[in-house]
């Protein structure tokens, strides 16, 4: 049976909701919260300061029997393959649901973000399908949860930290929970295309589905056919991405559908180029409209 709180647990809640997130490494105070700074990889099990790191998610181990911690142990468990993760509890993974998965209602002592790439699931009253996105606040509650539809639900799932996230069984918000920030359910497909704030994607498209305080935040990019950057380009952020549809040549990569991209701040990446475009998946900790965030380099390709 679910427990209103009492002094002890209300007192441990407060915890988590009141610690500083990691500044970012390009000069950042942490207020955007997303803790993407000295991220390691699935590709790179130690943070290399400046280097991108490009990859397919299907070649990375899927590891089974996965749940949140703190759930209850009747939910049925999944699997994900963990993609980025810092030593503060911040991560980003692809997660699949089974059919069966049910969850009780609760709150978690991490921001939660999620991005459903396949299926669709039910968070309480609300009800995210494909390219649907949710923002869940540490301490907001949420759910019940439960996986719709005979086939498995896959999805984004991203811990934002700054601490371990973990599940509480609650049926109501933590009182100290930024309510303001929460985000149920967002159908991407609803939302109009607007342009973009850097002159090397002036003739791409984007969504944004949330933005940070700090100005950064998640978006989908569309790359438009027969894109040329013409140029390297230097950028001033952390920096994580998601091939949804299509492709883009970067440099001599070809960053596809279910591939998956970590950028540390300063990174030097090789030209963009793409015949046919594409549909991406990014988020970012710094508002790209400030001039310098992106610089294009004419040298070279690495």
């Amino acid at each position: 049976m679910e427990n209103k709180y009492n002094s002890a647990p209300e007192q441990e809640a407060s915890d988590f909701l009141h610690l500083a997130s990691v500044k970012e490494d390009w000069g950042g105070d942490g207020r955007g919260r997303m803790n993407l700074s000295g991220r390691r990889t699935a590709i790179s099990k130690e943070y290399v300061p400046r280097q991108y790191h490009f990859f397919e998610i299907n070649t990375v181990p899927e590891e089974h029997g996965w749940r949140v911690s703190g759930m209850p142990e009747n939910v049925a468990p999944g699997s994900r393959r963990l993609l980025t993760w810092h030593d503060s509890g911040a991560s980003t993974s692809k997660v699949v649901l089974p059919p069966q998965f049910e969850a009780p209602s609760g709150f978690f002592t991490a921001d939660l973000e999620i991005f459903v790439l396949r299926g669709a699931i039910q968070l309480g009253e609300w009800q995210l399908n494909k390219h649907g996105y949710s923002f869940i606040p540490a301490g907001v509650r949420v759910g019940p949860w439960k996986a719709l539809g005979d086939e498995v639900t896959e999805i984004l799932w991203m811990e934002n930290g700054p601490v371990p996230l973990k599940y509480k069984n609650a049926i109501n918000d933590h009182p100290d929970a930024r309510l303001h920030d929460f985000i149920p359910a967002l159908d991407s497909k609803l939302l109009p295309w607007g342009k973009t704030d850097t002159v090397q994607f002036e003739v791409s498209k984007k969504k944004y589905l949330r933005k940070d305080s700090n100005g950064g935040g998640v978006w989908l990019l569309a790359i438009l056919p027969h894109y040329d950057g013409k140029y390297q380009m230097i950028q001033s952020y952390n920096e994580e991405a998601y091939g949804l549809v299509g492709y883009c040549d970067i440099g001599n990569y070809s960053f596809a559908k279910d591939h998956f991209g970590y950028c540390p701040s300063f990174s030097t990446l090789p030209k963009h180029t793409t015949d046919d475009g594409g549909l991406f998946f990014v988020r970012v900790d710094r508002d790209l409209s400030q001039v310098g965030t992106v610089l294009s380099y004419a040298a070279e390709d690495a």
